[in-house]
């Protein structure tokens, strides 16, 4: 289990970031939880009090270099060491691309790109350091496969997954840093919310019929990833929900 390991999560308000952070509590790790709404953050911290968990809680703007740092520190000042970073921050506002919805696409590259490159670049040197550790970032099917409306959000979801493995080729041989892909498919979590663009509609109903993955399906791939021997890196794990198509 992970009994004593360190754990940084990012987006950890709610959704995948809270169930995650819920799960790998109960495996036994020491879980550091950011992201930008406190009253929420402050809601999984008593949770995972509650179960009797170790836990440290910052506000996080990933898309501010200076706070995934100053978080990074914080965690390590706590707690002397990080050993695993889920990448998990992430906006998903589908849009046409003739809708020139320029914020939306701008706000998805600080997020779902830089986000992860500032929070990946802060833990690296200490992992490099020991020569161990783990990072999950979380991808999406849309790291695989471009559909219409998704061409931005695809675009910085493949952008993930080619970050992935690159990371994987620098420092897994060389550093015994493992680092995993997770790539869901349609999760009933709010990242829906965030499409504003009104002929999506349709989409967003549709998807609310679904079956849809939960996201505790999503935290228990992770925990399988980083709870798995030392001489395995799971590289990718890509979960679909039984009735989606694409």
């Amino acid at each position: 289990m992970l009994n004593g390991k360190i754990v940084i999560i990012t987006g950890a308000s709610s959704g995948i970031g809270e169930a995650t952070a819920l799960a790998l509590s109960k495996a036994g790790a020491k879980v550091a939880i950011g992201a930008r709404r406190m009253d929420k953050l402050e809601s999984v911290k008593e949770k995972i009090e509650k179960i009797g968990g170790e836990v440290f809680m910052q506000k996080l703007d990933v898309t501010k270099k200076s706070e995934c740092d100053s978080f990074v520190d914080a965690v390590i000042k706590k707690w002397g060491t990080v050993d695993i970073l889920v990448n998990n921050a992430g906006l998903m506002p589908l849009s046409f691309f003739k809708n020139l919805k320029v914020a939306e696409w701008d706000q998805m590259i600080d997020v779902n790109i830089k986000g992860v490159l500032y929070c990946t670049g802060a833990v690296i040197p200490h992992l490099n350091a020991k020569k161990s550790g783990h990072i999950v970032n979380i991808s999406s099917v849309a790291g695989r496969i471009v559909f219409p409306a998704g061409s931005v959000y695809c675009a910085t979801k493949h952008a993930v997954a080619a970050f992935s493995e690159g990371l994987r080729q620098e420092f897994s041989v060389r550093s015994n840093i493992r680092v995993t892909s997770i790539e869901p498919g349609v999760v009933a979590t709010e990242l829906n919310d965030t499409i504003t663009d009104e002929s999506l509609k349709g989409f967003v109903e549709a998807t609310k019929k679904m079956v849809a993955l939960q996201a505790e399906d999503i935290a228990n791939a992770i925990l399988f990833a980083v709870d798995s021997p030392p001489h395995m890196n799971v590289n990718e794990i890509l979960i679909r929900p039984t009735t989606q198509e694409r």
